[in-house]
């Protein structure tokens, strides 16, 4: 394995990849920027969130199904380019100020509904990209573009670029998601779900049997239900912790935003040396570490009033977040056969989707009720009971089973 190269395919997808991320991030920060100059309607601003979830919730399940009906590259290539088409549009309608809120928030929606079905494509095409003895490595490198582009460099980017001009952060997407599409069509080879093909069924059946496959597998049924639960509390967590940093860590915006980079450059190491670690402590101790490392950041964010204890507990949680998607991203594509890649993709996301969404307005109801430290105290309590009910599911020989060569299949093409 040391000596196994990612290869040039792979090298395309990252960068792909790693541009959208660019240009996803800096509109992500311009838009609720560009609503703020029109109207202060907290109820209108905080619309934009809810644009931007809405379209998980709605098209994770049927996109999946549609990542195994076609050829996962094409539709990539086709979803960027609408997405090109519906940003160019929008940054020509600010520049001769005729773009509106409601231009911007179909925009969002059009783009967030396309990111659904090209994520589900795209960690469907990875197993046909890379050696499978490389999964970790490539998922890892992924994450760790992802969390550099989105979180450390597209925020000031974007703020930059919106002083200069608002339509230039809408401008820079359509661009990197053009780049990408040209990337992404230089993949070579086809990438069909193949058993899926044969015989076309309604969507709900398709769904259905994605459903029912991932359900019967104990393993990634268990880190499914898991990444819901957990995100729930998390986002519960996050959705208050404005509140938490400046009420209790005494922390003004800077310090607040600070936080965050302390979550990011945690990220973005666990990602850069995932593949290593989780080969050197095992995936079994990496995903229980995580575990703790969950009721360890609740913890330290309900008791602690040092600024330092909960930007190191943010810190270990952003490493801890990068291993878990490496494993979890590894073994579903290990696992799964290709022709149900995108549909168990898909339920997974839709899952995680749901738990943001609940804790995004858990968080603010039981703090308001119980207090800012609240959530917090839910959140540790939920991981502890989620590590005494868990702990024995991932033991050495369940997951080392999981890691097992499946029987040999037909060679995805070279470049």
């Amino acid at each position: 394995m040391a000596g196994e190269r990612l290869g040039g395919r792979f090298a395309r997808l990252w960068t792909a990849s790693t541009l959208s991320a660019l240009g996803s991030g800096t509109a992500t920060v311009a838009a609720p920027l560009y609503v703020a100059s029109i109207t202060d309607d907290p109820l209108v601003v905080s619309a934009g969130a809810a644009v931007s979830w809405l379209p998980w919730l709605l098209f994770a399940l049927p996109g999946g199904v549609l990542a195994d009906r076609v050829d996962r590259r094409r539709l990539m290539v086709l979803i960027d380019w609408v997405r090109v088409g519906a940003l160019a549009a929008l940054a020509v309608a600010m520049l001769a100020d005729r773009a509106g809120i409601a231009l911007l928030y179909a925009v969002l929606f059009v783009v967030n509904t396309g990111e659904v079905v090209f994520r589900t494509a795209a960690q469907a095409v990875l197993p046909a990209v890379v050696p499978r003895s490389l999964l970790e490595r490539a998922n890892g490198w992924l994450g760790g573009g992802t969390q550099v582009m989105q979180n450390m460099i597209a925020g000031p980017l974007g703020g930059f670029l919106f002083v200069l001009a608002a339509s230039l952060p809408f401008a820079l997407n359509a661009g990197t998601y053009a780049l990408s599409a040209v990337l992404v069509g230089l993949l070579a080879g086809t990438y069909r779900g193949g058993a899926a093909l044969q015989e076309r069924r309604s969507v709900r059946a398709e769904v259905a049997e994605g459903f029912r496959w991932l359900w019967g597998q104990r393993l990634l049924r268990t880190m499914t239900v898991l990444i819901g639960l957990l995100n729930v509390t998390l986002t519960a967590a996050v959705a208050v912790l404005v509140l938490l940093a400046t009420e209790r860590l005494g922390l003004g915006s800077v310090g607040y935003g600070a936080l965050f980079t302390c979550m990011a450059v945690g990220g973005v190491l666990g990602s850069l040396v995932g593949d290593r670690l989780i080969a050197a402590i095992t995936p079994t101790w990496t995903v229980r570490t995580g575990l703790l490392v969950e009721a360890g950041l609740h913890l330290a964010l309900a008791a602690s009033r040092s600024a330092a204890v909960v930007g190191l507990a943010l810190f270990a949680f952003g490493a801890h977040s990068a291993l878990w998607n490496i494993v979890a991203n590894s073994l579903r594509q290990r696992l799964t056969p290709p022709a149900l890649m995108g549909r168990v993709g898909s339920t997974t996301l839709f899952v995680a989707a749901g738990g943001n969404c609940v804790g995004a307005l858990l968080g603010g109801v039981v703090a308001a009720r119980f207090g800012i430290t609240a959530p917090y105290w839910v959140g540790f309590v939920v991981a502890v009971a989620v590590i005494a009910a868990t702990w024995r599911v991932f033991d050495r020989a369940t997951v080392a089973a999981a890691y097992a060569e499946p029987a040999p299949q037909k060679p995805a093409p070279v470049a």
